[in-house]
């Protein structure tokens, strides 16, 4: 049976996996490590659908301090490291319907990527900690777009979506592509490149938000069959 879209591109946090505030954690000790206390100021940073460049332009804004590649370089990679250890703590789980729908893709040859503000270690990361980084390829080939793609999240949307069209050896139109997210940054961003969305109300935003936000599908979540008849057709 052929499948409704070309490639499927997933957002991480709230849509494949809670991380239990680990990233959040992660983020709050790099900056300690690189700023001083700030945990008071950066309380009200709110992180969805953020990428992990756009969070830390955010932040340095926030504590009044100038915005260097270097020093994000920096700052990002203390948060990998503080992230290998909150990933293990409590909260952590992958959302439902995620397994069942990766696997039933996968066994029906899909092309299947992230398309998500994560750095790539933090990516896998928090993928590997539910055993599901094995559903994405992370090769130099990877259709994947990251945060390194860049800080607006349209850039990357736009990146994956490029490498889709390198790896199925065609232009591939943005209407054939399905970004699944989230948020609505999700869907603007998507919006932006001209990509449809299944928008999953397994983060902070409910059916009705995300249908706000120009959500072209709403599912409670992936498990529910709504999401179903998107992603199957």
């Amino acid at each position: 049976m052929k499948l409704p879209w070309a490639v499927y591109l997933f957002d991480i946090d709230g849509t494949l996996v809670s991380a239990g505030g680990a990233g959040r954690r992660a983020f709050e000790r790099a900056v300690l490590d690189g700023c001083g206390p700030a945990n008071d100021l950066l309380a009200g940073l709110r992180l969805d659908g953020m990428t992990d460049r756009l969070i830390v332009r955010e932040a340095l804004r926030i504590l009044d301090r100038p915005f260097e590649d270097a020093f994000c370089d920096a700052l990002l990679a203390r948060y990998v490291e503080h992230l290998a250890d909150e990933i293990n703590g409590p909260g952590y789980a992958v959302l439902p319907g995620v397994v069942d729908a990766l696997e039933a893709l996968r066994d029906r040859g899909a092309l299947v990527a992230l398309c998500t503000g994560n750095v790539v270690d933090g990516a896998r990361l928090k993928l590997a900690r539910g055993g599901i980084d094995r559903y994405f390829d992370w090769g130099a080939s990877a259709v994947c777009g990251f945060a390194a793609d860049g800080e607006e999240r349209e850039r990357v949307v736009r990146a994956a979506l490029r490498r889709a069209s390198d790896r199925l050896g065609r232009a591939l139109a943005p209407a054939e592509a399905l970004v699944v997210g989230d948020t609505p940054r999700d869907v603007a961003a998507a919006h932006a490149a001209g990509v449809p969305v299944l928008g999953v109300a397994t983060g902070r935003y409910s059916e009705a938000e995300l249908l706000e936000a120009g959500a072209e599908h709403v599912a409670p979540s992936l498990a529910h069959e709504a999401a179903g008849r998107v992603l199957f057709g």
